[in-house]
């Protein structure tokens, strides 16, 4: 069976399932990870602590240039005191689903 994608079309844009990890050697994306519950989302790390909204703020900090979107594109709609987060991506769902499968192709899945 095939792992879901990380990725769905939402109001306005796509929403992203992200796993994060702060305090990172360095910022990345280090993969894809199927959660307890089936669900797959994107294992990010950001070198910043978890501390008055740094790693969050990382997080988005990273996507938009990873992404090639603008800051105020990306929202965090849940999760933001967790490592499991829903991040919300602002724009065209096409352009952004292709855009997001650019990204995380050839990245292994771990479970």
């Amino acid at each position: 069976m095939t792992p879901s994608l990380p990725y769905t079309a939402g109001p306005g844009g796509m929403r992203l399932a992200v796993r994060l990890t702060p305090r990172g050697a360095r910022s990345g994306l280090d993969g894809l990870v199927v959660g307890a519950d089936g669900r797959v989302a994107v294992q990010l790390r950001v070198a910043a602590p978890p501390v008055e909204g740094a790693a969050n703020a990382a997080l988005v900090a990273y996507l938009a240039e990873a992404l090639g979107l603008r800051r105020s594109e990306i929202r965090i709609v849940s999760g933001e005191t967790a490592r499991q987060k829903m991040v919300a991506l602002a724009g065209d769902p096409v352009a952004l689903r292709s855009r997001l499968g650019d990204w995380i192709a050839g990245v292994p899945l771990r479970r």
